[in-house]
């Protein structure tokens, strides 16, 4: 089987995968933040990501990649719109290329939000969600977004329909981490102290067409961590709010798109009673954990698919 290759520099991860049509796997790591700050300016990602790129090669070479390459991609911008534009990419893209051309392979570029989408409905077992309209909610640490995901070739083409209005999920979660005095990115630690609340309250989120606002949610927060609230039920509170407006705008978007499968894709996505909501209440469909966050997986299928492509046509 054809084997490619794929590369994924995000903000917060590098990440390579490979992928045969079938199968294949992912390696990455996220690049390391300061204590206390809520992010990376891009220069520093972009360092970050050219030093560990050949550590997590070597990673990704011990999970049984063949050694026979067709192709590689990477992710070169965030979405594919036009404008969308972030130095970090730059890492990603710079390396396929040029192992492209020393290897005399074709180069496919993706947008990462495509990446996400793809490996999402791979992990999920619905690749053919990729070849049909669907809808999809792309939460990440910067970004919640809800799309209308149609196919476009063999990649696929996302438009926003709804999401939020100002901060997203991810910044709401890793705010409210930092307000804790929790580790950045806050998801996994927000996410375990929930489980732990003993009040279980709620903003109330005001949701219009599929569109909703997390600002409020987050001065609600300070407020109740003023207050003197545990830090579990501030945690059950924001979680509880941020999915409560998620639901709210699937259910509304399928009054305009009745009938089609939802799918979540995105860091934020691996959050456990977010996942039990949306099955429940939606019949969402949700990617593993590993394949939610940021990763190459996805980037590798759309070069396996473009490479298929061609090879068809000749």
């Amino acid at each position: 089987m054809a084997v490619v290759l794929g590369l994924d520099t995000s903000n917060y991860t590098t990440s390579a995968a490979w992928f045969d049509g079938e199968k294949g796997d992912n390696a990455g790591k996220l690049l390391e933040v300061p204590e206390g700050a809520l992010g990376l300016r891009q220069s520093d990602a972009l360092f970050q990501h050219v030093k560990r790129m050949p550590e997590i090669m070597e990673t990704l070479k011990g999970t049984g990649m063949p050694k026979e390459l067709c192709a590689v991609g990477a992710s070169t911008r965030p979405r594919e719109v036009e404008g969308s534009y972030m130095p970090c990419f730059l890492a990603g893209e710079s390396q396929a290329r040029a192992m492209s051309t020393a290897l005399e392979l074709p180069f496919y570029p993706c947008s990462h939000q495509q990446g996400h989408i793809a490996a999402a409905a791979w992990s999920a077992g619905r690749m053919d969600l990729l070849d049909k309209p669907h809808l999809v909610w792309h939460l990440s640490g910067g970004t919640t977004e809800l799309l209308h995901v149609v196919p476009d070739g063999v990649m696929v083409k996302a438009q926003c329909i709804g999401g939020t209005s100002d901060i997203s999920a991810g910044q709401l979660i890793d705010r409210t981490g930092k307000r804790l005095g929790l580790a950045f990115p806050a998801g996994k630690a927000v996410d375990a102290l929930s489980l732990q609340a003993e009040k279980k309250e709620r903003f109330k989120v005001k949701v219009k067409d599929s569109t909703f606002s997390f600002s409020g949610i987050e001065n609600k927060m300070n407020a109740l961590a003023d207050q003197g609230w545990a830090p579990a039920d501030i945690c059950w509170y924001v979680l509880a709010s941020v999915i409560y407006g998620v639901e709210q705008a699937t259910k509304q978007a399928l009054e305009q798109y009745p009938g089609l499968p939802v799918l979540c894709a995105g860091g934020v996505a691996s959050n456990q009673l977010l996942r039990q909501t949306m099955v429940k209440t939606c019949g969402a469909v949700f990617a593993e954990p590993r394949f939610s966050t940021d990763n190459a997986m996805g980037v590798a299928i759309l070069t396996w698919r473009q490479l298929y492509k061609e090879s068809i046509n000749e």
